[in-house]
């Protein structure tokens, strides 16, 4: 396989430098996670036997899938032991007279901190560390006691004003960290194809993060893109799938989208609105549910996509023999899945959904703020086509995959 100087230089630094940690931020698919993780593994096997490291990131299953494939591998190729307990979350790798232990964690939220309380560490890495919490971060830090411990992370970008950038990555020299940035250049792996396909996936901040690997701010309408896509109307002939997604509120608007399915591509082809404070009415769940009836026209729904807060409506509904699901409700995620899908033709809203079409011309971000955040206002179809994106339409095929490689932070 074949690496670039930036790759090398982040698999081997710790044989020539006494700095105390790493830092691998910068574009996706920029090959830093890749020449990391195998440095993290080639470091500590040369200089401990029978300690115990922590392998880190915000879920245990997105660290098996973005690290420990690939690192596995290739550690494999070069003569390594590499034996796991999936079960125990555990890993013992090595050369057979120098064996340790690597123990993974998920840093999902606030009290994953107190799963690594308590541990003596030789050493860890944090993968996508800017999407972990900091008092998990800093609880892994505080665990890594050991005599020549050091420490390893990678992220993507996030807003300038998150608090990795400017705890860690602006005060590299204060800290004794070595930094290095990556492009999508220092990947020799990937392709001039595989890169433009990527340059033409994201807008905005967005583009600016994970293309440029630069740390900005999102500001403007979250899809600033949408008033140049068509809005056709509704293909003829019949659909292949029928789904409705819904955002459910009673003081605030419901918001239901009718989708069909025809040759690869998900139409909104109808919708239903109903904004209780600009109508002076409230509805009740069961006025809601004849409307995602009358919605439906008698066409075989495979699922109605909610909300996962609306639990007396999913009851309701399944009462009355509709199949539901709960939404997926990551909302950044969601957001840069549902760009993506947009931009590709993949998700299209026709003519006639009218009151999506206004929100997503006022949909914006807050400025502002040590975290990417979206006004909370016209975005109740805004939600409710999210919901739809991340529960059902991102989950098909190329498009599922294209986005795993994206939001890898």
């Amino acid at each position: 396989m074949k690496f670039s100087q930036k790759q090398k230089e982040a698999m081997t630094w710790w044989r020539k430098s006494d700095r105390q940690a790493l830092i691998c931020d910068g574009a996706v698919r920029s090959g830093k996670t890749l020449a990391m993780g195998v440095g993290f593994f080639l470091w500590a096997t040369a200089g401990f036997q029978g300690r115990d490291f922590a392998i880190c990131g915000k879920t245990v299953g997105g660290v098996r899938r973005n690290l420990l494939g690939q690192v596995g591998a290739l550690l494999r190729e070069m003569g390594f032991l590499w034996t796991e307990k999936v079960s125990q979350g555990v890993l013992q790798v090595g050369l057979p007279n120098r064996i340790n232990t690597f123990y993974l964690f998920g840093g999902r939220d606030e009290s994953s901190a107190s799963l690594i309380q308590g541990m003596t560490l030789a050493g860890a890495l944090m993968d996508e560390a800017a999407l972990m919490p900091r008092s998990f971060v800093e609880q892994t830090c505080a665990r890594c006691s050991v005599e020549g411990a050091r420490l390893w992370f990678s992220c993507n970008p996030d807003t300038p004003e998150h608090w990795f950038y400017k705890e860690w990555i602006q005060k590299a020299e204060e800290k004794n960290v070595l930094h290095i940035h990556f492009t999508m250049e220092d990947n020799p792996s990937l392709s001039d194809r595989v890169k433009k396909r990527y340059r033409e996936t994201f807008q905005g901040a967005f583009y600016q993060r994970f293309v440029l690997g630069e740390w900005v701010a999102a500001q403007g309408l979250v899809y600033d893109f949408f008033a140049q896509l068509p809005r056709p109307q509704p293909p003829e002939g019949e659909m292949e799938q029928w789904y409705i997604s819904c955002d459910y509120g009673t003081v605030n608007p419901t918001s239901m989208g009718l989708w069909g399915k025809k040759n690869g591509v998900w139409y909104r082809v109808r919708e239903y609105y109903y904004d209780s404070r600009a109508q002076g009415e409230q509805k009740t769940d069961g006025e809601y549910a004849d409307a995602l009836a009358v919605l439906a026209g008698g066409r075989p729904i495979q699922a109605v996509i909610v909300d996962p807060s609306a639990a007396s409506f999913l009851e309701l509904l399944r009462r009355r023999g509709w199949r539901v699901r709960k939404a997926r409700n990551d909302v950044l995620s969601g957001i840069r899945l549902t760009a993506e899908l947009l931009r590709r033709g993949k998700l299209v809203i026709c003519a006639g959904c009218e009151a999506a079409a206004r929100e997503f011309g006022l949909y914006r971000w807050e400025e502002g703020g040590t975290q990417d955040r979206v006004v909370k206002e016209h975005d109740h179809a805004m939600d409710e086509i999210r919901y739809f994106a991340a529960t059902v339409a991102g989950r098909e095929g190329r498009s599922a995959g294209l986005f795993a490689g994206c939001v890898r932070r």
